[in-house]
């Protein structure tokens, strides 16, 4: 355990969470403790996330003040790096509470990840001048369904419409972006869909975002604003079931798109999320093409700290990578 905290505290550092990565060294050099009572033998990433998750839902939901004092995301002042006393003392009172939100996949939402939906979507919309049928898997919220409502800077300027979301720095080198985008159609999928507008959802989205990055902390709460006005829908079901009977669509260009959700997925279900895809894009037609694109780590099993941006499109079907970024979507380097 206190190798594999080690290694997930030093991906916290690098990805921006000073916070997150000394709660987590503290707890390598505290064997046995709060931390193993909770987790027991789960010591992999995902269960870390989640964790460190249902705390920050405790703090949002006001019922651990000492702690809260130190969470940015709950008005504390107090410094985030001598959090552990608190944090540690909440382990233990809550125990029973957090083991319990360990089989809660987390749901973050990540609205920096609309970097490179919306690439993706323009390289698309040039190669068949088609408006988008977006369809996403593990939608959450939906939130990334109204990518294209988000304003997106890099360093030649900036793209989208003026928007309470602003991704800054959110290009390296630049997507088509003369394309005409459209999307006339946005339907998502997921196991546990949230509601935008319900709070209780949105403390949910805010407790998997860590508390002292304030640039996340703020798109998040900029993209409630926008999913309170522009609809999409998101459906309960899994990622093969949603994709099944999947079919073009004459006249609209089907796009597949998924972030940061492979790892979570049984191989026998992206198996067949994948033959679904393929059996659509086997009926693909110039009018009528489908397209997968995706924001994922190189290793599919992986939650990798850098992913790739990939779009497969059909008719056709040959794999390209389009650019790179961190697994939080900022910035994006486009090949």
């Amino acid at each position: 355990m206190r190798e594999q905290l080690i290694v997930q505290a030093r991906g916290c550092a690098e990805l921006g969470s000073p916070m997150y990565a000394e709660l987590l060294t503290r707890a390598a050099d505290d064997p046995g403790g709060a931390v193993a009572e909770v987790l027991g033998e789960r010591t992999e990433t995902g269960f870390v996330l989640r964790m460190l998750g249902a705390v920050h839902r405790l703090v949002l939901e006001g019922r651990v003040p000492d702690l809260a004092a130190h969470y940015p995301t709950a008005g504390g002042t107090k410094d985030p790096l001598a959090a552990w006393p608190a944090f540690r003392d909440v382990l233990v009172e809550h125990a029973a509470e957090i083991r319990e939100g360990l089989a809660d996949p987390p749901q973050t939402n990540e609205v920096g990840r609309a970097a490179p939906l919306v690439g993706g979507l323009l390289a698309v919309a040039e190669a068949t001048g088609l408006p988008i049928r977006l369809l996403e898997i593990g939608a959450s919220a939906g939130l990334n369904l109204r990518a294209d409502h988000f304003r997106l800077l890099h360093e030649h300027g900036a793209y989208g419409p003026e928007s309470p979301v602003v991704l800054a720095g959110a290009w390296r080198g630049l997507p088509p972006v003369d394309a005409p985008l459209t999307i006339a159609g946005r339907l998502g999928c997921d196991p546990n869909p949230l509601d935008a507008a319900s709070p209780e959802a949105r403390r949910r989205l805010m407790s998997y975002v860590w508390p002292d990055q304030t640039a996340r902390v703020e798109r998040l709460r900029a993209a409630f604003e926008v999913a309170a006005r522009v609809p999409a829908t998101v459906v309960r079901a899994d990622a093969a079931g949603f994709l099944d009977g999947l079919a073009p669509r004459p006249g609209a260009a089907t796009v597949v798109w998924h972030s940061t959700m492979r790892a979570y997925l049984s191989e026998d279900e992206a198996a067949r999320m994948l033959r679904h895809l393929e059996d659509a894009g086997a009926a693909a037609t110039g009018e009528a093409p489908v397209a997968h694109l995706s924001f994922e780590g190189r290793d599919a099993s992986r939650l990798d700290a850098v992913q790739v941006v990939a779009l497969r499109l059909w008719p056709g079907g040959e794999r390209a990578i389009l650019g790179e970024g961190p697994s939080h979507g900022l910035p994006i380097t486009w090949f």
